[in-house]
């Protein structure tokens, strides 16, 4: 019994096995009908297969139409829109990718060198998508069509938009060859996704900005521009930031970051540190996000070649901020809690207020080690800089000069640590106070009239001193040693009481306290241009100017 279950199982699976070969191996020719399965959440009726009819075999691809949707479309001008769309795969997006990043898996699971390309009708949003599970078997997925396969919102047909969504789906492709099968790891899904969503710029695709891709994802990161995009939804947002970061990321540091970090044995931001590593450069993810964070807003070469893009067609982004602002007049104070997940940031502006400007943030310093922030001056000019977040997990700074000068200041908290959780919130506070100036000229006034006073008291000491001492009541009667700055004994009290003795013309303030220091010198300076015919007088006390005062004494 034993034996007869084990032989009929091993029956059950060659069965498997040979249906599972024949159906890789048969032709397939036009007009031929398949059932496929599909995506419920993408297709727009929420199906999860479609019945198909094969309407185009290239050299590299079969393109496959759901039924339902062929029956009731253009045929003539869908037939026209696929050669199309077949050529370009086969003389540019093909060739260009694979030249790039690798193959996809050819001839693949299902021993045919050509991919398949299903058309059917999808939710408004979506240009298409990749199905990991049509890699294996049936045996290993029960829902997989076996085959190198994806899918195109047949909305897109005559657009030219669909050939940049094939593009983004065969590097799907590629990328599972590249990574899950030679290499044996898995791609994070953001990465996956960025690397696929360069590719239409990478083909050029791009270049004409009205109607592109491109332009599509600057609109949706311009309304949305704090979603994270490490922290995956799969939202038009979370599209739209991780092309933008990747825009920025090859900007600055060339498109074969992208490639090396396809061929690694790492992931996401292990797998980007290692390329950056690989060529040399010293930033870290971490540091790069925190500067795109500036240059998303600021973007302005002039200030930095970090904070800004190098693209042409997105020398014109720029982010809103939320503008905060403070009375013109008068003393004030704003504050704000907010918080972000990680690899997110905020942008906030203040404008308004007049005087000093005093911005102080708090927040847990292993999450907000340092804040960048952007002092906007008058005459155009952009200073940046960071905050430094303190033990006390707070940091402060004041601006001078604020509403006249300086006209706006943007604060931008940002989460970047690759050391903590993705998915929470962290939570900051900050808030800008006006304080006024202490007022100038009365505080001028007041120093004036203490000077003033004080050299009245000096005068009136120096008379009394003088009729007492005669001017020469010393306490030695002759110099001995060298004298010069910071020196403190006996002969230099009696430098002191010697230089007093010559009056104001020689020294004003007629201290005498022992320490050789910069009045005194200042002094010596004076004695030496009257009575040594010096031109400027060194105040030191040499061999020449003790002798000129020893011969005096």
């Amino acid at each position: 019994m034993i034996f007869g279950v084990k032989k009929n199982f091993i029956v059950i699976i060659l069965a498997v096995l040979f249906f599972s070969m024949a159906f890789c191996a048969k032709a397939e020719t036009l007009g031929e009908n398949k059932k496929f399965f599909i995506e419920p959440s993408y297709d727009l009726l929420g199906r999860d297969n479609a019945d198909s009819v094969l309407v185009k075999i290239s050299d590299k691809a079969y393109f496959y139409a759901d039924q339902s949707w062929w029956n009731f479309t253009d045929r003539t001008e869908a037939i026209k829109s696929i050669n199309a769309l077949a050529d370009e795969f086969s003389y540019k997006i093909y060739p260009v990718l694979v030249s790039f990043y690798g193959s996809e898996w050819n001839s693949g699971i299902d021993n045919d060198s050509r991919i398949t390309i299903l058309i059917h009708p999808m939710s408004k949003e979506s240009g298409g998508y990749f199905r990991e599970k049509d890699e294996y078997s049936i045996l290993q997925n029960s829902f997989s069509n076996q085959r190198e396969m994806i899918y195109l919102n047949s909305d897109y047909l005559k657009s030219d938009l669909e050939k940049s969504l094939l593009a983004h789906d065969f590097t799907h492709l590629i990328t599972f060859n590249q990574k899950n099968r030679i290499i044996g790891v898995k791609e994070d899904i953001w990465l996956n996704e960025g690397r696929a969503d360069y590719s239409p710029t990478l083909l050029g695709y791009d270049s004409v900005y009205e109607g592109s891709n491109l332009q599509r994802r600057v609109r949706s990161f311009t309304e949305k521009p704090s979603e994270s995009f490490i922290d995956w939804r799969n939202t038009k947002y979370s599209y739209a930031a991780v092309n933008l970061f990747i825009q920025y990321l090859v900007d600055n540091y060339g498109e074969d970051i992208l490639v090396y970090s396809l061929k690694s044995n790492k992931s996401g931001i292990d797998s980007i540190n290692y390329a950056l590593k690989k060529k040399g450069v010293k930033e870290d993810f971490s540091q790069i996000f925190l500067n795109w964070t500036i240059a998303v807003y600021l973007n302005d070469c002039s200030a930095s070649d970090k904070y800004c893009y190098k693209n042409p067609n997105l020398k014109n982004l720029q982010i809103s901020s939320q503008i905060n602002f403070l009375p013109l007049s008068g003393e004030s104070t704003l504050s704000l809690a907010d918080n972000l997940k990680n690899w997110t940031a905020n942008w906030y502006k203040v404008i308004g207020g007049k005087e000093t400007l005093k911005i102080k943030f708090q927040g847990d310093r292993a999450v907000f080690s340092k804040v960048p922030y952007i002092i906007k001056n008058r005459n155009g000019s952009y200073k940046v800089d960071f905050l430094t977040v303190g033990k006390d997990d707070t940091a402060e700074i004041s601006v001078k000069n604020f509403g006249t000068d300086v006209i706006a200041f943007v604060i931008i908290p940002a989460v970047y640590k690759n050391n903590i959780l993705d998915g929470l919130y962290y939570s900051f506070f900050w808030s800008a106070s006006i304080v006024k100036d202490e007022n100038n000229s009365d505080l001028i006034n007041q120093l004036l009239a203490q000077i003033e006073y004080l050299k009245n008291e000096i005068a009136k000491l120096q008379g009394q001193n003088n009729g007492q001492n005669g001017g020469q009541n010393l306490s030695c009667a002759s110099l001995n040693n060298n004298l010069y700055t910071g020196m403190k004994n006996s002969e230099v009290t009696c430098l002191q009481e010697f230089l007093k003795s010559q009056g104001a013309e020689v020294y004003p303030e007629g201290m005498v306290t022992g320490t050789f220091g910069q009045l005194t010198k200042n002094a010596v300076i004076r004695f030496q241009k009257k009575y040594l015919g010096a031109q400027y007088g060194t105040g030191f006390v040499g061999t020449l100017t003790r002798n000129k005062i020893n011969s005096m004494i």
